[in-house]
Formats: structure tokens, sequence, C-alpha cells
């Protein structure tokens, strides 16, 4: 039996993201992946997904095309919308940032400053365990997990 590699709706933000921090970090070969995610969060695509607004496109994309799926052609059920609404919070919540108080005199990240970075690495890194358990590893690009 063939596995089913339609990446799951739940791994879209997730995608979105491991690929703008890929192109950050493609542009300068030389950036560490840590540094690339640093300049991930000062873009405009880190404050349209920490705002909320990142999720209220894509569902007003939805609601327009009936919660068909551009992509696949699929219909988006009701439990599925619930858990991007959950995730659309999560996101919220997670990535909330304090505009020129990412770094503190000792240039240390600040607590929520750390918990945006480490909540952006688990997203990127659940994107590539995906790919690991559908065996695309061509779509592995960060090798975050290994």
């Amino acid at each position: 039996m063939k596995k089913d590699l339609t990446l799951p709706h739940v791994l879209y933000v997730a995608k979105f993201i491991y690929l703008k921090i890929y192109e950050i970090k493609n542009k300068n070969k030389d950036l560490s992946n840590i540094d690339a995610f640093e300049i991930f969060i000062g873009t405009k695509d880190f404050d349209e997904i920490s705002s909320g607004k990142f999720h209220e496109d894509w569902f007003n994309s939805l609601i327009d095309n009936n919660f068909t799926d551009k992509s696949t052609g699929k219909k988006i059920n009701s439990e599925t919308m619930k858990l991007l609404e959950i995730q659309k919070k999560s996101m919220i919540r997670e990535l909330l940032k304090i505009p020129k108080l990412y770094y503190a005199k000792s240039h240390f990240p600040l607590e929520l400053s750390q918990r945006a970075f480490n909540h952006l690495w688990r997203v990127c890194e659940s994107y590539e365990l995906w790919c690991k358990e559908t065996k695309q590893d061509d779509l592995i690009l960060l090798n975050l997990s290994s």
C-alpha cells in the first residue's frame, strides 16, 4: 500500500516557515540555522504568522472556496478547521514578540524571544519529521532533526 504523501493541513504553516528559513539561509551559505531562524523572526512573514493574519487569510480563502483546499481539491472538514484554529491561537501565544526587546544588554535572548525561537524550531522539526516519515528526504533542507 502506497503511503499518502499529501501534506497534512496542520503542517501547512510549518512548511511555509521552513521554506522561508531555508530561503534566508540559502542566500548566505555561511549562515547557521540558528542565525536564519533569528533573521526570520524579524521578517514580515513572521509578523503575519505571529499576529494570526497568515491563518486568517488562509481561512478566508478556504471560506471563499467552500472549504476546499486549492492544492489537493479536497474538502477540509470541521474537525481539521478546529485544529487549525487551535494552531492559530498557539502561534499567536508562542510567537509573541516585543519589538526592540529581543536582546538584553548581555546579548542573550529574552525569555519571550527564546520561546518564539523554540516554537519555530519545533514547528520546523515537525515538518522535517513528516518528510522523513513519508520518505521524502529531498524535502529536508535544514537537517534540524538529525
